[in-house]
């Protein structure tokens, strides 16, 4: 299963992302229409900084998702083409159970609409084909939308190429 991964080395906390997500789920799709739209664009993620660290926190897709297990109406669930953990707005009654069971803090009441509020994955872009529009929009390339198995192989090659070769390193080969 694909999901967005962070390189907090990379980002410099500019907010693209952030911006690329309200964006999105605008109901104009367009930034300069979005700003004045009434209810304001949801924003699923959050540029965090603390103490020298940056990153991007959003919705982690949990394999074993806590959030799913405990909303009462399923208004919350994992979708089978995508495998994303998903919502739907007309099911939730803003219990909020979900938001107290996620271990990331990645989901938050939206006291306006009266419901709880979550990263989607950019759900329906993935099924057309395309990637999250957080991903699409950083500049710098710190969002990733890979595989885990992917991933282990970039950071593999990318902690060989960073080797300096003044270093002596010895590698055992068996």
């Amino acid at each position: 299963m694909k999901k967005v991964f962070i390189d907090p080395s990379r980002c410099t906390g500019c907010k693209s992302c952030e911006i690329a997500c309200a964006v999105e789920h605008s109901i104009s799709k367009n930034i300069y229409k979005a700003i004045f739209e009434e209810p304001r664009p949801p924003r699923f993620n959050s540029v965090l900084k603390l103490d020298g660290f940056i990153a991007s926190l959003r919705c982690n897709h949990c394999e074993d998702a806590p959030c799913v297990a405990v909303c009462p109406t399923s208004a919350i669930y994992r979708d089978s083409e995508t495998n994303l953990v998903v919502y739907n707005n007309a099911k939730c009654i803003g219990c909020w159970q979900c938001a107290m069971a996620c271990p990331f803090g990645a989901i938050y009441p939206d006291i306006e609409r009266k419901v709880a509020r979550k990263c989607d994955g950019c759900n329906d872009r993935v099924k057309s084909g395309m990637i999250p529009a957080c991903v699409e929009a950083c500049p710098t390339n710190a969002l990733i939308y890979t595989d885990v198995s992917t991933l282990e192989h970039f950071k593999r090659i990318s902690t060989i190429s960073s080797l300096s070769k003044s270093t002596k390193t010895y590698m055992e080969v068996i």
